[in-house]
């Protein structure tokens, strides 16, 4: 008998059963993601028939989508009237570390994320770190909050030391699962690959923009069967407060 056994797919492996969604772009209309609430009900009607548990809304607050709290608010507020569903909604938002970022901290204009809403969702550019980076996220620890990276496999100007820094710093990084299997390139593969079997991925979210591409992601399987364990390890250990 041939001693190995096939990786399953994503969408087969077990992992979405009562899964916690970190990152949507699900919120309709307010920034690049998800255009209407139509469209918004069934995304979250394909993620209930997986098996998510709840989901949470991190639109886009950036110089290109200058999204306010309350103004963001009254979005969702409008999403969970037409939502009828079993998955659980919940508000926060991505975060672009960019020249606007500062002032909304100091003003403490911002949707933090988890239930204790002591996390903050960040981003930066792929291309390039913001400048005086790291006492930016002093500046985020200050003001009380604990500073997730998302998606940091995608970032290319990172390398492995700046990865190790960053940990040493408490930062808590949050993968795209579609990472695992080529949804953002083999470079961003290779990163999400090492960063899980490093035990470096704290949480995880679909970052879904449009459903066709990541329910087709879905349906696909990770290389090799430890990054499918380590993935599986992040669902049953990850979860934040």
């Amino acid at each position: 008998m041939w001693p190995f056994k096939s990786v399953k797919k994503l969408k087969d492996s077990g992992m979405f059963a009562n899964f916690t969604d970190w990152h949507s772009h699900i919120l309709p209309g307010v920034d690049d993601g998800i255009p209407t609430i139509e469209d918004s009900i069934e995304v979250l009607k394909a993620y209930e028939e997986l098996g998510f548990k709840r989901v949470w809304l991190t639109p886009h607050v950036m110089e290109d989508f200058p999204n306010t709290p309350a103004d963001l608010k009254v979005k969702f507020n409008e999403l969970q009237t037409a939502w009828t569903g079993n998955v659980e909604l919940k508000l926060a938002a991505e975060n672009m570390l960019d020249s606007l970022f500062e002032q909304r901290l100091e003003d403490n204009d911002l949707l933090p994320i988890g239930d204790d809403k002591s996390y903050l969702l960040v981003e930066t550019s792929y291309y390039t770190p913001p400048m005086d980076f790291e006492n930016i996220l002093d500046k985020i620890k200050a003001k009380g909050y604990h500073p997730i990276l998302a998606h940091p496999e995608r970032y290319r100007y990172m390398e492995e030391k700046d990865y190790m820094r960053l940990k040493n710093k408490d930062v808590f990084f949050q993968m795209n699962f579609t990472s695992l299997v080529g949804g953002y390139g083999d470079t961003a593969k290779k990163k999400a690959e090492w960063l899980l079997d490093k035990g470096m991925i704290n949480l995880l979210g679909s970052d879904v923009h449009r459903l066709k591409s990541t329910m087709s992601m879905i349906d696909f399987a990770p290389s090799k069967q430890k990054h499918l364990n380590n993935i599986l390890r992040v669902v049953n250990t990850g979860e934040i407060k």
